[in-house]
């Protein structure tokens, strides 16, 4: 596959067999991804025999949190976050944090994990809320630290209206968007499918 010249969280960029991940994306499922949104670029060390390195360079700019520089940052009680869900069971969600922000524009170097509990997905009616029908795995999740949990797991909200999926592919593997607060639809099939979906902000 070509390497897009631009993109959003969660689009594939290429293989890891083909390329080397730079700043601004991460690997999964032996696929590089976009953990922020904008201009990619690919560029070969001309020193090295490595592979071709690709990155979306306006999101590896050094970011200032409590003195420290953006290697050394971890998510806090209070940080909204972008993540990737990597599980799901009938009482909460997995997911790897990915960056920091609403726009997920402050890149963590290494994913954290963190867990979506069954309670902290919305606001409203929680005893009728279901995982399964909330999120998927490879869903990109918009959310707020709620609890630095145990030294394994950072515990993450999505109740309010801002937070929720803001990326997903359907069970058909096509690209999503939202149709309400809980719907998304295939844009190939037309196919609705439910999930608790980020209000667009």
């Amino acid at each position: 596959m070509s390497v897009p010249s631009s993109a959003v969280p969660g689009d594939q960029l290429a293989t890891v067999s083909t390329h080397a991940i730079g700043l601004g994306t991460h690997s999964y499922a032996s696929n590089l991804h976009a953990s922020v949104a904008g201009p990619v670029s690919t560029t070969r060390d001309s020193t090295k025999k490595g592979l071709p390195t690709v990155s979306i360079p306006g999101s590896g700019r050094p970011t200032s949190v409590s003195g420290a520089t953006q290697g050394a940052v971890t998510p806090s009680v209070g940080d909204v976050v972008l993540g990737r869900v990597t599980r799901t069971m009938q009482r909460q969600a997995t997911i790897d944090i990915l960056s920091l922000g609403m726009s997920g524009s402050q890149v963590l170097r290494e994913p954290f994990q963190a867990l979506i509990r069954q309670q902290d997905i919305r606001a409203t009616e929680i005893d009728k809320v279901k995982v399964a029908e909330s999120f998927r795995v490879g869903d990109v999740v918009r959310g707020v630290v709620i609890s630095l949990g145990d030294e394994r797991n950072y515990y993450i909200s999505t109740a309010k209206n801002e937070y929720g999926v803001v990326l997903a592919r359907s069970d058909a593997n096509n690209q999503m968007v939202p149709v309400s607060w809980r719907e998304m639809r295939d844009l190939e099939t037309g196919i609705n499918e439910l999930r608790k979906v980020a209000k667009v902000v």
